[in-house]
């Protein structure tokens, strides 16, 4: 039972509450004025009816009407009340009133500001709305201004009131002047964009502002341009022309835009005439291929769009006379732009890089069909370009000008072009050789052959202040006496029109001045040569020689030998021999190879044998290492043609000392077959088993197959136990070097990448030392199978263990190698008893003891 009861207090005598109630109201009355005892009496009375809640709010704020968390809760929560209600219930202005009251003492907050605005902008009351956002800007400080404008803003916007949310944003860009951007934003979307280009273009001209979105003071400037052109009736206050020409000199790096920007606007205002007009300043001034595209393709677009225009009207309203001469003249001027792109795109390149050779001759190309037009290109291209700014031969276009006058048969003004290209001071002393070289063709071309010679005789003639060719603080024409080019042009003219006194004069002259090459001098030995002056052309190589050092010097020396050897052939050995002796003092290894063969076959063919086997020896030292090999292949070769195959034991002794591993196990096994072949098996098998400690039997299975062979042919059991030992104790040596085992399994394995790791692919996380000794283990394995067997009927041995009838026997079987004696030594044999052991003798030469024999 809920008991009601009626307390008489002097400021409520209605007051009316319940018996959960009494504990608050005791609380209340002894702490009247504290706001956590009337919150908490408030939060216990959330469930109550509203108009009690109310009250008891009221008696709250009734004591502290200067609590802020009281006024909140309250005005929350009569929102809250008519938050389902409609607008135009009498109980929103009882709220409203209720905010007012509020605001008598809470003035100076603002989240109640923003609350009784937002509360109002739902009620749709703008008048009131707007008004009360201004008194919440009058009451509150400037620095929680901030707080109110994004709402205010937004209220602006709501509504279709272009004029008040104008007024509304100037008065906030006074707070926020780095807002001007969302302010021009709304501007266009109201359509008032006279205004936004105004706002814009202040933007634009500060250099302090700094835009929110991020954009560059270009991408405003673009946005101003776009807007303006493409409003021209709208923006008004504005200089367009003025504003964008401005721009392009303050942007170079975008003229093509801007150029299209500023021909919109003329086009969107009518003027096509003007559109044109800068259009066609545009595509002369701007500077890069990509801006000349832009304003290009946006030109042909302009007139395409004309005579699309125009034809479209001719048809809608009747075709007349002069709408046709409009309409071929607007057509001829489309065709005429079409035609000139490639010329205006060679200025465009010009522009950037006046002193381009090359685009110079490319526009002259344009030009092809129009001479008048040709000889002004090639008049400005001379006068304009710079020899020392060039990109390119300059002299070239003096070149091609003079050529141009001489297919058109003026050749006197060629030759004046070329005259006065003799004057010019160019970079290179090669460009003016260049020239003059042009000059004598042009007269050989003609059949003026004393001209041509004249012509070079001037250019080569000293000049009155003589200059190093290199010293460039002089000018070309100074230097240019000892241009190797105009030399080697006018030698070939005096050996074909000239005399023989002036051509050796001429090639004396290029001697002296030390401007010659190897081939200067070998034409000029083969000149004398011909004209059978052979102690002249030995004296020129000579001279020849002593202008170059190695390796310059390599042909002539190789040509003076050899036309000295067919001259005089063996007559003058003696002096040959010094000739090759002072050819070879110095000479580097990678051009020895040469000398020292022709050298050695100028011995055998004239000289002594002997000698020619010490140049022989003297190459196998002075050649390159990678070359040994094939020289001590050419030494072996001849010594034993020459001496016999005997004498080449040392020449292959040396080579396996001198010859890195590879070649040396070559020549061991070339070295093993030769004793073999002469019956020296002992000789062989110690050249086999030297040659075994450099053949891994992992890697050269061939060298050991080869032993094996020789072995099971002429060897016995002890000698094949005795190279197997070999074989074991060479393989245990190669698996302690693990480095060298890991490339050559490797190098066996044929890896692509030269990893270890490749020994087995997929298995990147084993351990490498893992997969070589598993390596190492397969290879033992295929060594054991390798070996041969124990007793094969094809290998001729005796057994220590053998029975002397099994040794009788074998005594009668056929050996293939065995010499056939005399029957006296047969019958020597025969006397023998089968069992005992045979000793064989021979006699020795006498001439092996020499005066050692007795008497």
């Amino acid at each position: 039972m809920v008991v009601m009861a009626r307390v008489s207090r002097p400021e409520r005598p209605d007051l009316v509450f319940e018996e959960e109630d009494l504990p608050y109201e005791e609380e209340i009355m002894r702490n009247q004025f504290s706001v956590k005892c009337w919150l908490r009496y408030i939060e216990f009375k959330q469930g109550a009816p509203k108009p009690r809640l109310n009250q008891l709010y009221e008696r709250a704020l009734k004591l502290l009407p200067c609590s802020y968390k009281l006024w909140y809760r309250y005005l929350k929560a009569r929102r809250a009340q008519v938050k389902h209600r409609c607008v135009t219930d009498p109980a929103y202005e009882d709220v409203n009133n209720c905010h007012e009251r509020a605001f008598v003492f809470m003035h100076k907050m603002p989240r109640l500001w923003l609350d009784y605005c937002q509360f109002l902008m739902d009620q749709g009351r703008v008048t009131h709305t707007r008004r009360t956002f201004d008194r919440a800007l009058r009451a509150l400080p400037i620095t929680q201004h901030s707080r109110i404008w994004p709402l205010y803003l937004r209220f602006l916007r709501s509504h279709p009131l272009p004029e008040t949310a104008v007024r509304g944003y100037r008065r906030f860009l006074k707070l926020s002047p780095e807002s001007a951007e969302e302010y021009i934003e709304y501007l266009k979307s109201s359509d008032r964009l006279d205004e936004a280009a105004q706002r814009l273009a202040t933007v634009v001209n500060d250099e302090r502002f700094v835009s929110k979105a991020g954009k560059s003071n270009y991408q405003l400037w673009h946005e101003l341009c776009d807007l303006i052109s493409q409003n021209p009736d709208k923006v008004q206050s504005l200089n367009v022309d003025a504003i964008i020409r401005g721009g392009l000199t303050r942007f170079t790096d975008q003229l093509g835009k801007l150029w299209c920007s500023l021909a919109d606007y003329y086009i969107r205002s009518g003027h096509f005439e003007k559109a044109r007009d800068v259009y066609e300043e545009a595509i002369r001034t701007v500077m890069t291929v990509r801006d000349f595209t832009q304003v290009f393709d946006s030109y042909a677009q302009f007139e395409e769009s004309m005579i699309a225009a125009k034809m479209e009207t001719a048809s809608e309203l009747g075709r007349e006379e002069e709408d046709d001469v409009d309409l071929e003249l607007r057509l001829a001027r489309f065709e005429q732009l079409i035609s000139r792109r490639p010329l205006l795109l060679n200025s465009v390149l010009l522009r950037q890089n006046p002193h381009h050779v090359h685009e110079w001759h490319k526009r002259v190309a344009l030009h092809q069909g129009r001479p008048r037009e040709i000889i002004n290109t090639y008049t400005e291209a001379v006068q304009t370009v710079d020899p020392f700014k060039a990109t390119g031969k300059p002299h070239t276009l003096w070149v091609a000008f003079a050529k141009f006058y001489e297919d058109n048969g003026q050749l006197d003004d060629a030759r004046i072009i070329l005259e006065k290209a003799t004057k010019v001071n160019f970079k290179q002393v090669d460009d003016l050789a260049s020239v003059w070289c042009q000059c004598g063709e042009l007269e050989l071309r003609h059949e003026n052959y004393d001209e041509a010679l004249r012509l070079l005789r001037k250019a080569t003639a000293l000049p009155a202040r003589r200059a190093e060719y290199f010293d460039g603080s002089e000018p070309v024409q100074n230097r240019v006496y000892k241009s190797l080019k105009v030399w080697s042009m006018l030698a070939d003219l005096e050996e074909s029109l000239g005399t023989f006194q002036s051509t050796k004069a001429v090639y004396d002259r290029i001697l002296d001045l030390r401007i010659a090459t190897p081939q200067i001098v070998i034409n000029y030995a083969m000149f004398l040569e011909e004209h059978k002056y052979f102690e002249e052309s030995f004296k020129a190589y000579e001279r020849g020689i002593s202008l170059f050092k190695w390796p310059n010097v390599s042909d002539i020396w190789s040509t003076y030998l050899t036309k000295f050897i067919a001259r005089y052939g063996g007559r003058k050995l003696e002096r040959a021999r010094d000739l090759f002796e002072q050819a070879l003092d110095g000479c580097p290894p990678k051009y020895a190879k040469t000398l020292y063969l022709l050298y050695a076959q100028l011995e055998e063919e004239w000289g002594l044998a002997r000698h020619a086997m010490a140049v022989y020896d003297r190459a196998t030292r002075a050649v390159e290492p990678a070359q040994q090999y094939d020289m001590f292949n050419i030494y072996i070769k001849r010594a034993a043609e020459i001496y016999g195959v005997t004498h080449t034991r040392g020449i292959y002794q040396k080579a396996i000392e001198v010859l890195s591993d590879e070649h040396a196990r070559e020549m061991c096994l070339r070295f093993a077959d030769m004793e073999c072949k002469l019956g020296e098996i002992d000789r062989a098998r110690a050249i086999y088993s030297f040659c075994s400690q450099i053949c891994d039997p992992r890697t050269t299975g061939a060298f050991w197959q080869t032993w094996k062979d020789f072995e099971v042919r002429h060897g016995n059991e002890d000698t094949i136990r005795e190279m197997l030992r070999i074989r074991r104790s060479v393989q245990a040596t190669y698996n302690t070097q693990v480095n060298f085992m890991a490339s050559q399994m490797l190098k066996v394995s044929g890896s692509a990448t030269g990893t270890v790791s490749d020994l087995a692919p997929g298995q990147s996380g084993m351990d490498d030392m893992k997969l070589l000794e598993q390596r190492a283990e397969q290879l033992a394995a295929e060594a054991e199978r390798d070996q041969p067997p124990r007793a094969q009927s094809k290998i001729l041995f005796v057994r220590s263990d053998a029975s002397r009838e099994e040794l009788a026997e074998l005594a009668q079987q056929a050996n293939p190698e065995e010499i056939q004696l005399g029957e006296d030594e047969d019958e020597d044999e025969m006397d023998l008893e089968p069992n005992e052991v045979r000793l064989e003798q021979q006699s020795v030469p006498a001439a092996v003891f020499g005066s050692l024999k007795e008497d």
